[in-house]
């Protein structure tokens, strides 16, 4: 009679085998929109608040050298050639910190992919073995 249980057994290795799996799939679709988030978060909020701070710092600056009655020229032109190239620099380095973010986020869900995949293959495996108790169970009784 234990063969009905090794057989019952193997049933229930695959149904946890496809929950397991279900659940990282889960996983991995989150993930996956957290990365799009930062991203999204990047376009939407970070960049025009960046783009903010830099035309605040530009017009600080044309304020300064009018109050001090420096011409546009020279020393005056290389300071704000100097502030738009550290502006764009902080602004690529921020985009790029989102693109690893959401770099990281992918590597996360594919991660949880192959844990769901491995899940499902240790229950097939425990699945498998069952019946192959409940085919020696059965052996033992009429053999």
């Amino acid at each position: 009679m234990s063969f009905v249980f090794d057989i019952a057994g193997a049933r229930q290795s695959r149904t946890i085998g496809k929950y397991n799996q279900a659940i990282q799939e889960r996983n991995a679709k989150v993930a996956e929109q957290e990365g799009q988030l930062i991203l999204d978060q990047f376009d939407n909020y970070t960049l025009p608040k960046l783009v903010e701070k830099i035309d605040q710092l530009e017009g600080e600056t044309k304020v300064a050298f009018a109050k001090s009655g420096v011409e546009e020229s020279g020393t005056a032109r290389k300071i704000k050639r100097y502030n738009a190239e550290q502006g764009e620099k902080e602004i690529e380095i921020a985009r790029y910190n989102a693109e690893i973010g959401k770099s990281r986020k992918f590597e996360e869900a594919n991660f949880a992919r192959m844990q769901g995949s491995l899940a499902r293959m240790q229950a097939k495996q425990a699945e498998i073995a069952g019946y192959a108790r409940a085919g020696e169970s059965l052996m033992r009784m009429y053999g």
